[in-house]
């Protein structure tokens, strides 16, 4: 598995559930895991996913898996409300070991962090009952667009997609979905687009979108910056591009992700 792009720190462990938070809408339009008893979540980081999947489908069991023991303190922390409802497994993605098989999965920004991808899914497949459904949401970071003027936040994402795969991730997995998870073997695939649109008929969520969208890039400088990849000059001229972008009516920011749904038989 590569070097993961955002960090551990107590402040990206917010992020992640903040962001969690602000995109639920979208993530969670066409996810529908009614009746699923035990759901496995690869890639549960801070458990930012799996507090929405747990208060929005009472019934379901939990299971997440995450390589970083970082990761899945902070998880134990934030859901402990939930009792013997979510447990967890430190294992890499790619190697899973687990005794339980499962009725629905769950994977939400993770793909674009591992190396084998292909691997993921077929160690996924393997843990999962006939039937069982599976939903897989992942960045496709070439569909960001913004108007012109804005020339340094776009240039800090290129670099930033760059240095994401010199570390032997992938930041347009996205739209390898379908055809990743028909050679894993897995049935009745569809996939879909969400995403920002923000136009001059968006001033109330401009701040919104661009304070997060800052918080996010931000939680990629320190590697970046450590490596040699980018300059502090940089980061701070793609900040200020986006505090431009919060305050600016006639800006276009343009960023979609997609999703993708699969059965097991």
């Amino acid at each position: 598995m590569p070097d993961y792009l955002h960090g551990f720190d107590p402040k990206e462990q917010r992020r992640l559930t903040e962001q969690a938070g602000i995109l639920a809408p979208l993530v969670y339009k066409g996810v529908d895991f009614s009746g699923c008893k035990k759901l496995l979540e690869v890639g549960s980081g801070v458990g930012a996913q799996t507090r929405i999947l747990l208060e929005t489908y009472p019934s379901l069991q939990v299971t997440c898996v995450d390589a970083s023991d970082k990761q899945l303190g902070q998880a134990r922390i934030n859901l402990a409300s939930f009792g013997d409802r979510v447990r967890f497994e430190q294992q890499d993605g790619c190697n899973l070991v687990l005794e339980d098989r499962f009725d629905a999965a769950f994977i939400c920004w993770t793909l674009e962090h591992v190396t084998q991808p292909l691997e993921l899914l077929l160690g996924l497949k393997a843990h999962l009952l006939p039937g069982a459904q599976v939903m897989v949401t992942e960045v496709f970071n070439s569909s960001f667009y913004t108007s012109a003027g804005y020339e340094a936040l776009q240039h800090y994402f290129e670099v930033m997609n760059a240095y994401q795969r010199k570390i032997g991730g992938n930041p347009d997995v996205g739209i390898a979905l379908g055809s990743l998870l028909t050679t894993a073997g897995f049935r009745t695939i569809s996939t879909q687009f969400e995403g920002l649109y923000l136009d001059k008929r968006s001033s109330e969520d401009r701040k919104t979108v661009t304070s997060f969208w800052k918080q996010l890039l931000e939680s990629t400088a320190p590697a970046m910056l450590g490596s040699g990849y980018c300059s502090q000059q940089e980061v701070e001229d793609m900040g200020f591009d986006l505090e431009r972008m919060s305050k600016d009516e006639n800006a276009i920011f343009f960023y979609q992700f997609v999703q993708a749904k699969a059965t097991v038989y």
